[in-house]
């Protein structure tokens, strides 16, 4: 190394770009690695969850004192027993209802009780005794029809936002999004071809392999312990403490391997249900949902009504485009209307732009995020136009794009300027490539679309621990969803100059280091990665100084 901390390269790198075993390959396919269902811990119970049968009922009464006769039965948790958070932060009461209903079930699914017990046949015995009196109510379940003025209500108290002035009567419209850009009426009257066109897609849930699984443990001082499957281990503590009162610093909570998750493991289902019957029972409680569950009662992405208007010259230029998004959010606000509105168009350099985006309750389980939350399901409905324009004007679908592609420095609807953009290369590649103009036999097909997604950063830290024998001890507090220890341990070599043999990456828990955001928005080899690096640097840099004080020499005399 130069006379300073900041490596100074004149050749490519040496690990980087590599293709090396991955550190927890080994443990994966011997069956050692521990994933959520996995976690054992001395005298643990198993917990289950009652659900609502009905998509929409008022709650009257639940009664649970059979149940708790059943020997064996050791805690019972209803809403009752948990904080009422209505009246203050509303995203925070919204999880928690979601988590247990209160004075209605809001889906088929919905959990209205949990039960821990010595086994799994027990604590089953003991939901199948709880009895429950429900108001069965009129629901809606398709966007459009839940945006009527008659359609039943989810919440009485739901008015729409970013519309002035406020409305009168409460509806199931949360949130109203809208971009725009130039004059739309005035560059569609410039078109020489105008499509406008309308999709409807489902929700689609995220299918990971491994379901929801947790342990926990809350000792008679209140601490507590959690194990998860999760894509952030410090938003499943910080959800908990608040939803349940906790001081966070009580709370410890350890990512376990996970089976999949693809956005859908960034919330909490089980989690505060296991710590609240674990606190009653002063015991270790497990719970696993089971495959119905998951599909019942976790989020799938929303299901969507998608309306799309775009002109272009005969020349194959687009003059305006519009677009009209509504998506389902679930029993609870907060669909990805709002990327689902900065994605549609982004992928063009467009003067007049125009996108309006509703976010919808309906009675169905609560939206989560999946792969580029909201962005396939406009970019879908826009790439199906773009296609349809191409053809009328009797363009190469990738030429009508290129004709159109946004570069650096092309302004968004939504507001910003982009930076570096690699799609004019892309598309230049994908024109480029053989398979494009090979000829397709009978029931072959060949498709184009372009897409846009925006990266995002986040709060992130990792430590290098040197050992004695000059080891690195990697700690990052991002969960591994899909090979991020490899590369991690990759770069801290490279930086390091050391065999990527002598590094062991391990996810740490929430009391290893600072807070982290989760695994999730393209950002964990970027974000930890930089960190990595950094801590790296801070390695070279300290233990130059440590040297140079050994053999009394200036600072700037010890090469690395």
């Amino acid at each position: 190394m130069a006379q300073d901390s900041k490596p100074v390269r004149d050749h490519a790198f040496d690990l980087v770009g590599t293709r090396p075993v991955r550190p927890d390959g080994v443990d994966k396919v011997t069956g050692r690695a521990r994933f959520g269902a996995d976690i054992q811990a001395p005298g643990m119970l198993h917990g289950l969850i009652l659900r609502s049968p009905h998509a929409h009922a008022r709650i009257r009464k639940i009664d649970t004192a059979k149940a708790a006769k059943i020997a064996g039965v050791k805690a019972i948790v209803t809403a009752k027993d948990l904080p009422d958070l209505t009246g203050g932060d509303a995203g925070l009461a919204d999880i928690l209802v979601n988590v247990m209903a209160r004075e209605k079930a809001l889906y088929e699914g919905h959990a209205v009780a949990a039960v821990a017990a010595t086994n799994e046949a027990i604590a089953n015995q003991a939901l199948k005794l709880i009895a429950v009196d429900y108001e069965i109510l009129p629901h809606v379940m398709d966007v459009v029809k839940a945006m009527e003025p008659d359609a039943p209500l989810l919440h009485e108290d739901m008015y729409t936002l970013n519309i002035e002035p406020r409305p009168a009567k409460p509806s199931n419209i949360a949130k109203r999004v809208e971009f725009v850009l130039g004059d739309v009426a005035a560059g569609f009257a410039k078109a020489d071809v105008v499509v406008e066109r309308e999709f409807t897609t489902q929700p689609v849930h995220q299918g990971y392999i491994e379901p929801h699984a947790c342990v926990a443990s809350v000792s008679e001082d209140s601490q507590a312990e959690l194990w998860c499957t999760t894509q952030g281990q410090y938003i499943v503590r910080s959800f908990c403490a608040k939803l349940l009162g906790m001081d966070v610093s009580r709370l410890r909570v350890t990512a376990s391997e996970i089976g999949g998750g693809f956005g859908g493991k960034t919330v909490v289902y089980v989690e505060p249900l296991a710590l609240a019957l674990s606190g009653k029972a002063r015991q270790p409680v497990k719970m696993v949902m089971s495959r119905v569950e998951v599909f019942q009662a976790s989020g799938p992405t929303s299901g969507a009504k998608v309306w799309v208007k775009m002109g272009a010259t005969r020349d194959g230029k687009i003059t305006a485009a519009e677009a009209v998004l509504k998506y389902q959010a679930g029993a609870f606000q907060g669909s990805p209307i709002q990327p689902g509105c900065m994605c549609a168009f982004a992928p063009y350099n467009l003067e007049n732009v125009k996108v309006v985006g509703f976010d919808v309750v309906v009675n169905r389980p609560k939206v989560a995020a999946y792969r580029a939350p909201g962005g396939p399901i406009s970019e879908y409905g826009v790439e199906a136009v773009m296609d349809e324009l191409a053809q009328q004007l009797k363009l190469d679908p990738i030429e009508f794009r290129l004709k159109n592609a946004a570069q650096e420095g092309t302004k968004a609807a939504y507001g910003p300027k982009f930076g570096p953009v690699g799609l004019v290369q892309t598309l230049e590649a994908a024109r480029a490539h053989p398979h494009y103009r090979a000829p397709l036999k009978a029931n072959q097909g060949r498709g184009i679309a372009s897409g846009f997604w925006f990266n995002i950063g986040g709060e992130t830290c990792a430590a290098l621990n040197v050992g004695e024998d000059g080891s690195i001890t990697l700690v990052v507090g991002t969960p591994d969803i899909g090979g991020s220890r490899a590369s991690l341990a990759m770069m801290a070599a490279e930086e390091l100059g050391i065999a990527l043999e002598q590094i062991r990456p391990i996810i740490g828990d929430t009391s290893a280091l600072g807070f982290n955001f989760l695994t999730g928005g393209s950002r964990v080899t970027f974000s930890s990665g930089m960190a990595v690096v950094e801590a790296a640097r801070d390695v070279i840099k300290t233990l130059r100084e440590r040297a140079a004080k050994i053999w009394e020499i200036g600072v700037e005399d010890v090469a690395w």
